[in-house]
């Protein structure tokens, strides 16, 4: 069995020991090293070369998201927040997703022997996701589109796109939703995200994008050049009211293993909109979305995954194109051209590349 070779960096030696402690009882992880500081911390990775670091934010000498920076621009490795900022500072959180952090984890607030304890199953599974990601130079993070944003002319309200995103779905819908025009079709998207978390992710991709970014709200009206997120604790699907379109949200049980599901967004979306939508699958762990994107297939849409090569983790498009979902793959540079190309197409749907 091939062991993950895993670094913990964080200025607390209680913090030390038990995610030692907690990651080594799992046989197919070995901790390398325990640095209290990024000073440390850089000799050892330099010296044990471990497949994955845990990272705190709040330490001294160095802030954690410096120290992450400095990583993912000289020396990019998977990296794993854990820190006691990412609960109360959802924007620091975002900040380090940003910049190629892989996933991140919220440190217990109370009782923090027993947190660590109950939270065992969750950092295990995270530390083997990062150890798969596929993680590039900061200066390669924020890909380019491969388009210019400028106004796509459309008059119509019935196009309109559905996106599914997990792990490494940060970066990844940035450098999507950036790329399109302030005219776009409507767009909604399940980003699997703490509820703490999509308020401010939506307000910080607004600030960046041409297109409105706002998290979704029960019965808000879908309208062209609007992006609507959904909300971390609820289910968001596409309904019909009339002759519009408008968001529905519900808290029923986890779909997929999910709450917000991208299997639910899919296939509302499926229903009702048909063939005027277009379904993308990103970067994610698992299957969710790929029987939902299969849907959207079956009901006439344009259906489109990130390929294994952009992607941070090649699971939940893996699956939409094991199962037959996705139409094509694509770099995800490229599919915000393909995406408007779809909706733009008003008879015989091509593949555009």
């Amino acid at each position: 069995m091939t062991q993950i070779r895993v670094l913990i960096v964080d200025d607390s030696a209680l913090v030390r020991q038990m995610l030692t402690e907690l990651l080594q009882s799992d046989s197919s992880i070995t901790v390398v090293g325990a640095a209290p500081d990024p000073f440390v911390a850089r000799e050892m990775i330099k010296s044990l070369n471990p497949d994955v670091v845990t990272l705190d934010i709040e330490m001294p000498r160095m802030d954690g998201l410096v120290f992450l920076e400095k990583i993912m621009t000289l020396r990019p490795m998977p990296v794993l927040m854990i820190s006691s900022l990412t609960q109360k500072g959802a924007d620091t959180a975002l900040h380090a997703l940003e910049m190629g952090a892989v996933d991140y984890v919220a440190k217990p607030t109370i009782g923090l022997k027993e947190g660590f304890i109950a939270m065992r199953d969750e950092i295990v599974s995270k530390v083997k996701q990062a150890a798969r990601a596929r993680v590039q130079p900061l200066t390669q993070n924020a890909q380019k589109p491969t388009r210019s944003v400028t106004s796509a002319g459309y008059s119509s309200s019935e196009k309109l796109i559905a996106v599914g995103a997990s792990t490494g779905g940060v970066e990844a819908l940035h450098t999507l939703l950036s790329a399109f025009p302030p005219d776009a079709p409507a767009i909604l998207v399940t980003q699997h995200m703490p509820p703490a978390f999509t308020a401010q992710f939506a307000n910080r991709l607004d600030q960046n994008c041409a297109v409105s970014v706002r998290q979704a709200s029960d019965g808000d009206r879908i309208l062209p050049g609007h992006v609507y997120i959904a909300p971390g604790s609820h289910h968001m699907e596409l309904a019909r009211s009339g002759a519009n379109y408008i968001c529905r949200l519900h808290d029923q049980a986890s779909v997929s293993g999910h709450r917000p599901s991208v299997d639910v967004l899919f296939r509302s979306v499926a229903r009702a909109a048909g063939a005027n939508a277009v379904g993308i699958i990103l970067t994610g762990m698992g299957k969710d979305g790929a029987a939902g994107l299969l849907e959207m297939r079956r009901a006439g849409a344009s259906t489109i995954g990130q390929d294994e090569a952009s992607c941070v983790i090649y699971g939940m498009p893996k699956a939409a194109h094991d199962c037959g979902a996705s139409e094509i793959e694509l770099p995800i540079g490229k599919i915000p051209d393909q995406v408007l190309y779809n909706c733009q197409a008003t008879a015989k749907r091509g593949i555009r590349v």
